[in-house]
């Protein structure tokens, strides 16, 4: 029916750095931000509430307390600064409305809507929707408006898979199962349909880096850049 079930995004903070000597660097995060239990934002529409936050131990802990900002010496290279759950208040990229009718004994009928819900500069990639058909389909005829869809019956899906999609935009599936007559046939248990997905600069949980500042005697200049992605890792699930 389109009601969201349950939404929690697992997100990590990854830094790269390459910075000469022992600089400082503060990095603030949004000013809703919420990490504990009492804080006074939680619970508002815009707050971005994060549980169970780990830091690197190169992370000055007392400092994000009082203005949630993060200072730490970076050790040279790539590492895991920061690792957190969100449960409240997540933005989930994709809308997928399926209407799935199994017709007569022999015929499953599929349309099934994909509305990308994001931001439309920004696109998603590597779009892939698993469909499930029942164990005794013999055939599936296949209509997609955006990228190529297939039958794969060693794995009883359909895998509708779209490169690229604008984000606000919409592309629809539509297709015909035909089964073969079977004497003792149970009720199809209907498994999720999978999405995969990864959209560049679009942030499901709502945490954005507000500054980022490198401390250093010498004070040189250093070229600083923030990159933002979110992807399904294979849990993004719809009932029908």
């Amino acid at each position: 029916q389109g009601t969201v079930l349950r939404a929690d995004v697992d997100g990590q903070i990854l830094m790269r750095a390459y910075l000469s000597g022992t600089p400082e660097c503060k990095f603030g995060l949004n000013d809703k931000l919420v990490l504990e239990k009492g804080d006074k934002n939680r619970g508002k529409d815009n707050a971005v509430e994060l549980d169970d936050c780990q830091f690197h131990q190169c992370v000055k802990l007392g400092k994000y307390d009082t203005d949630r900002s993060i200072s730490f010496i970076p050790p040279d290279g790539e590492f895991e600064l920061m690792r957190y759950r969100s449960t409240t208040n997540v933005n989930l990229p994709f809308k997928v409305h399926p209407i799935i009718e199994e017709v007569t004994k022999s015929k499953v009928e599929y349309t099934i809507h994909l509305r990308a819900n994001f931001d439309p500069k920004l696109s998603a990639s590597s779009v892939v929707l698993r469909i499930p058909t029942p164990l005794n389909t013999t055939n599936v005829k296949c209509q997609v408006g955006l990228g190529k869809a297939k039958y794969v019956p060693a794995e009883n899906v359909i895998v509708w898979k779209i490169p690229r999609i604008q984000g606000m935009s919409e592309c629809t599936f539509q297709a015909d199962a035909e089964l073969s007559a079977t004497t003792h046939r149970k009720p199809w248990s209907r498994p999720p349909i999978e999405v995969e997905f990864q959209v560049l600069m679009f942030t499901a949980s709502g945490l954005l880096v507000r500054f980022l500042k490198v401390f250093e005697k010498s004070n040189y200049q250093s070229v600083k850049w923030v990159r933002y992605l979110t992807k399904s890792n294979g849990s993004y699930l719809v009932r029908f």
